[in-house]
């Protein structure tokens, strides 16, 4: 007879140390310090949406010179290429939610003084070029705050739905800027614009009073010093100057399209509609792009985005060659698409790949390199049109870009960064 077999061990006790599936990822705005960041960046960029035909049409309503609104828009351009690195520098040595919250309400003082001097009867050129310049120079503090701030309000893990969302906000606003900025020109005129600008910087700064953000000790170091190591950390990375030289032929070709674009549209694309379409369709078109980056997960992003942004040529080649509206339109808005893909990415990627204590004076030259592009192809433009048609310059800007953001296809870097 055989004995019976043993009673089965007792299963094990579940161990504290055993591993479990983690928790879902929350959307970042679903954590209320990103929340407040971006109520107040919707704000600021709905009001800034209505700020370029209303600033327009209220320089030449009260002056009738396009000199002036050269001027107005010169002295808000100039301060802000100047002191752009210096931006990048106190943001990283001091607290960026700080500088962000006083550059809000100096450019919230800024614009309430040009609301002011168009809803009087007399407004004053000067003034207008002065406060302009002043919010130039907000902006050039201010932009290099932008990605500190997510970088201290979001988990590693959520920036890129973080960078998506703030993308996707900005095309948001572009797509319904013009339309309310026209409906308060019309209505209440320009003046009021520059109110509600002016209300939404007092609003976003109330809510960055609130806001705690998670920030990085950086040491003093002499402001040279702290100019050159970033400097340094931008040349260190193939992937990163590369990219920029790509991102400022983009710009410097926008710039030579935003000012040829309107006179062949006038001349051959059915006038001023053709133009105000080709505009709409390009913000359906960069808030599109938008809405993809945040879905998609590209394997190689950098290399993914710089690609995007090279279809860019399209819309110049198609009107160099005299192409009908309809491709004209709809190559700009799958361009601009290409441009609402990139920016999630590249944000991303950056505030992941530079450390925290370097970061807002890197992004200061990206921001450098591109701004300044833009006034070399609106200088440009005008005299390369004179001079051989239309056509050449056109051709030349969409060689530019597409062949610098294509080469970047060569790089090692962008090829290896994942």
């Amino acid at each position: 007879m055989t004995a019976p077999a043993p009673p089965p061990p007792p299963a094990p006790a579940p161990s504290s140390t055993s591993v479990s599936a983690p928790p879902p990822l929350r959307h970042p705005l679903r954590t209320r310090p990103f929340q407040l960041l971006f109520a107040g960046r919707v704000l600021s960029l709905t009001g800034d949406a209505v700020i370029p035909a209303a600033l327009a049409l209220a320089v030449l309503e009260a002056t009738g010179s396009t000199g002036a609104l050269a001027l107005v828009l010169g002295c808000a351009m100039a301060p802000k290429l100047l002191l752009l690195p210096v931006g990048g520098v106190l943001a990283d040595r001091f607290d960026a939610r700080a500088i962000a919250l006083a550059m809000d309400l100096v450019r919230c003082a800024a614009q309430l003084l040009v609301g002011l001097q168009l809803l009087g009867s007399d407004p004053t050129l000067w003034l207008l070029a002065a406060a302009s310049a002043a919010g130039g120079a907000a902006g050039a503090f201010a932009v290099p705050t932008s990605s500190p701030l997510v970088r201290g309000t979001v988990a590693e893990e959520g920036l890129h739905r973080a960078n998506a969302a703030m993308a996707i906000a900005a095309g948001a606003t572009r797509v319904g800027g013009p339309a309310l900025a026209g409906a308060l020109v019309l209505t209440v005129g320009p003046g009021w614009a520059f109110v509600l600008d002016a209300a939404s910087f007092a609003v976003s700064a109330a809510l960055l009073a609130v806001l705690r953000v998670d920030r990085v000790p950086v040491p003093h170091r002499p402001f040279l010093a702290d100019l050159r190591q970033g400097w340094r950390e931008v040349r260190s990375r193939d992937w990163y100057w590369t990219s920029l030289v790509a991102h400022a032929a983009w710009n410097g070709a926008a710039a030579v399209l935003m000012t040829l674009g309107p006179g062949i549209a006038l001349d051959r694309l059915g006038g001023a509609g053709a133009w105000v379409l080709l505009l709409q369709v390009g913000a359906f078109g960069l808030l599109a792009g938008s809405l993809a980056a945040d879905r998609l997960r590209p394997r190689r992003p950098v290399l993914a985005a710089n690609l995007a942004l090279a279809s860019y040529a399209l819309p110049l080649l198609l009107l160099a060659a005299g192409a009908p509206a309809w491709a004209v339109i709809g190559a700009y808005g799958l361009a601009q698409a290409g441009l609402g893909f990139l920016t999630p990415l590249w944000d991303t990627v950056v505030q992941r790949a530079v450390p925290e204590q370097v970061l807002a004076r890197v992004v200061s030259y990206d921001s450098l390199l591109s701004f300044a592009a833009m006034p070399v192809g609106y200088a440009l433009a005008p005299l390369a049109a004179d001079a051989w048609g239309p056509g050449v310059p056109l051709v030349a800007a969409a060689v530019a870009v597409g062949g610098c953001c294509l080469a970047t296809a060569l790089v090692p870097g962008v090829r290896r960064l994942r």
